[in-house]
């Protein structure tokens, strides 16, 4: 990445439920870090969860959350996402479908945005344990600036741990 280009930080969430899981995740964080304008600063730790909505006899998900440093405006750190998921065989054939690569969005610095095209923070992050988990590995203090509390404190206060299971640390 450029250094002498503004840097802003953003949050992704990785996820994997078909074909090999665990590859999947390592080419993507792999392939986000050789983008020219994105720098991976940070992994969590590795989680297995259950699908949550979606189709019937869905295999468990794999997932991680990086924290990134971009010189990229959050329109295009989306696209980055997009074509990264497309080279590991994603498919959008039904809505919360099994999926071979996942990334999403989930902050971008403290930007607020609903449109058709990136709602950020992420929509439902507040509610899934499966990626606020992960995030407090990397930043439990930082706050949802739609909510504003932290992220620590959304996943203290979920109902249950849906499942979420952590494990390992690096990956």
């Amino acid at each position: 990445m450029n250094q002498d280009s503004q840097k802003s930080i953003a949050y992704l969430a990785l996820g994997s439920n078909l074909g090999e899981r665990l590859e999947a995740l390592r080419g993507a964080r792999s392939a986000l870090d050789q983008e020219p304008e994105l720098a991976v600063l940070g992994s969590s730790a590795l989680y297995e969860t259950e699908p949550i909505g979606g189709p019937c006899r869905q295999g468990p998900y794999l997932n991680a959350v990086l924290k990134v440093a971009t010189a990229l405006d959050s329109l295009a750190l989306l696209q980055v996402c997009l074509a990264v998921e497309n080279r590991f065989g994603r498919r959008r054939q039904e809505r919360w479908g099994a999926r071979t690569l996942d990334i999403d969005l989930l902050f971008y610095q403290d930007q607020v945005r609903d449109d058709p095209v990136l709602t950020l923070p992420h929509p439902r992050l507040h509610q899934r344990a499966f990626v606020l988990a992960p995030l407090c590995d990397l930043d439990p203090l930082l706050e949802h600036p739609g909510l504003g509390r932290t992220v620590e404190n959304l996943l203290n206060n979920l109902e249950d741990d849906q499942g979420v299971c952590r494990l390992r640390d690096t990956w």
